[in-house]
């Protein structure tokens, strides 16, 4: 009779490395999900003075304050589903620190306005490289029914080649035009009208943080 004993690689190291590497291995899951957690809230993204303009017409849209008593976070529609798709885009947003420490004074709030499509733009392109995951969290398309008769039939009729963000912008912040149809000089003329600035001080300032 053949005798089966313990393999002769797995020794009291290998066991001990083991045991350690697995609870090492739980400590971090635990961590990424606890990061991405807090990482994803509100009081998190809005901690940046600069964000707190964003915040503002956030709490006046219907991902805020809707009438079922949903209230969508800025990490449901900002941060994509999973753990390592989160922590990744966690990672990639430390970018965003560089320029708000190292870039244009965005706490001001007309140098913030002026910069507001260029990120408006990069946002509605994040959500076309991920089909709109983020959206599809909340809403299953072949459920939408709307308010108006035809809103069911255009969701499952002429959606071919559409992600969500291609109908459904400017929806939770400050209206920002189509890309291809966004002129710059009407947009600076805009915010010196809001801010009451001489006519070219938009152009210059833009200049000035090239």
């Amino acid at each position: 009779m053949v005798k089966l004993g313990t393999p002769t690689f797995i020794t009291r190291n290998v066991l001990i490395a083991l045991a350690v590497g697995g609870l090492a291995g739980s400590l971090f899951m635990v961590f990424l999900l606890e990061f991405d957690r807090y990482s994803s809230t509100n009081q998190f993204c809005t901690s940046c003075h600069s964000m707190s303009y964003a915040d503002v017409a956030y709490r006046e849209s219907v991902h805020y304050d809707s009438a079922s008593g949903v209230r969508a976070s800025c990490g449901d529609c900002h941060v994509s589903p999973g753990v390592f798709a989160a922590t990744l885009d966690h990672a990639i947003g430390i970018k965003d620190l560089f320029k708000q420490f190292f870039g244009p004074d965005y706490d001001d709030p007309v140098i913030n306005l002026l910069h507001l499509p260029e990120a408006a733009f990069s946002a509605r392109s994040w959500f076309r490289k991920r089909d709109s995951a983020t959206c599809r969290r909340c809403h299953l398309q072949e459920a939408i029914l709307g308010e108006r008769a035809n809103t069911a039939a255009i969701h499952r009729e002429e959606t071919q080649g559409k992600t969500c963000i291609d109908c459904h912008y400017n929806l939770v912040h400050r209206k920002v035009p189509d890309e291809q149809t966004f002129k710059r000089e009407a947009w600076n003329q805009m915010v010196e009208e809001e801010y009451g600035l001489e006519p070219g001080v938009a152009a210059s300032l833009l200049a000035g943080h090239r």
